[in-house]
């Protein structure tokens, strides 16, 4: 292992398509479709050690040496403020941060707006909903939900949601409308700053085979 890389790989909604990368570059995927429980995964075809993580923690252990390239959400990258590389835009696991609340509240809100009151905003990304409400100049309470967000207008503990969205469609069951789209967030690769120097030949190598089968 020491001539090859450690790839952290995020759970959830981008695991299929960060294999489905991996294969198409030439990759051995074989040991990462089992239905084990390892976090951790050796594939000695290829010498590279997979790290099966949370999304919000792929940065994290790049940015700390864990791990030296990892597949992030853009939406991620901004959220955690990690000291990585970004390397390249995969194009894929497109989705969107966006503001929304209650169908109903939408003109009420847009009046809080207008007036500079403050509003409450439950958010997954505290530190985004904070600088996007920073640049508006609004006076904003963050509430901190780790998920079912979309519960929080409903639920009456605040105004509006910052949430992530793809196809909009748990906004509709939920009787919640986008008022505004924050970012656009696409799957990133990053790498680590120690490690990029110290193997870059083995890190660009495998930057190039996954740019080679991105559309």
């Amino acid at each position: 292992m020491k001539k090859g890389i450690k790839v952290a790989i995020p759970k959830g909604y981008l695991f299929d398509q960060c294999l489905d990368i991996l294969k198409k570059a030439g990759y051995d995927i074989e040991p990462l479709t089992g239905k084990n429980r390892k976090l951790f995964i050796y594939s000695g075809e290829d010498s590279i050690q997979y790290v099966l993580s949370r999304p919000m923690d792929v940065p994290v252990y790049v940015e700390y040496g864990a791990c030296d390239v990892g597949f992030s959400g853009k939406d991620v990258l901004l959220e955690k403020e990690s000291n990585v590389y970004e390397l390249l835009d995969l194009k894929n696991g497109k989705c969107r941060i966006i503001l929304a609340t209650l169908k109903d509240c939408a003109r009420k809100v847009k009046e809080h707006y207008g007036h500079f009151g403050s509003i409450k905003v439950a958010t997954s990304y505290p530190n985004i909903a904070k600088k996007y409400f920073d640049r508006k100049g609004i006076q904003v309470e963050i509430i901190k939900l780790h998920g079912s967000v979309e519960l929080a207008p409903i639920l009456g503990i605040a105004d509006e949601i910052l949430d992530i969205t793809s196809t909009g469609k748990t906004l509709e069951e939920n009787n919640l409308v986008e008022m505004e789209e924050i970012v656009v967030s696409t799957t990133r690769l990053i790498a680590n700053i120690t490690s990029y120097r110290i193997k870059y030949d083995l890190i660009r190598n495998f930057v190039n085979n996954i740019k080679n089968v991105i559309k």
